[in-house]
């Protein structure tokens, strides 16, 4: 094998050739293109800060709805159907008890509500009633 050395050998031109007095210039040439404007800055937290307020305010929106709707029942009012399922599946309660508990101004207030009955229409609910000797026993 023939051995290479750099030192003997005719070097290649690479084709490039840098203009006479180009580096020299190069700053001044490179200032100019250079737009005179200097770009708007924008922080990185100015973008944390908008995301941590849209944050903040789902959360205060989320936590005052149960605040600021309006529920269908009060809690502290017992529903009618409730009460009387409760009351007819308790054995313990028999309806004196119930009648001494209540005072007269309740009698009162349920004789008013109810409409007086008319004997065809205690007829007709006890021929419509299914369970008439669970009725007779009461």
């Amino acid at each position: 094998m023939k051995t290479f050395k750099l030192e003997n050998e005719p070097k290649i031109e690479t084709g490039f050739k840098i203009p006479d007095h180009y580096f020299e210039n190069f700053s001044a040439k490179m200032m100019k293109q250079l737009p005179r404007e200097e770009p708007k800055v924008i922080s990185i937290f100015q973008k944390r800060k908008n995301r941590i307020l849209m944050v903040a305010a789902i959360l205060v929106i989320a936590l005052m709805i149960p605040v600021l709707s309006p529920s269908a029942s009060n809690p502290n009012e017992i529903d009618t159907l409730t009460l009387e399922n409760y009351l007819t599946y308790q054995s313990s309660v028999n309806p004196y008890d119930l009648i001494s508990e209540l005072e007269t101004e309740d009698i009162n207030n349920i004789k008013a509500d109810n409409e007086v009955l008319e004997d065809e229409a205690i007829e007709d609910h006890l021929s419509e009633n299914a369970n008439l000797e669970h009725l007779l026993l009461e």
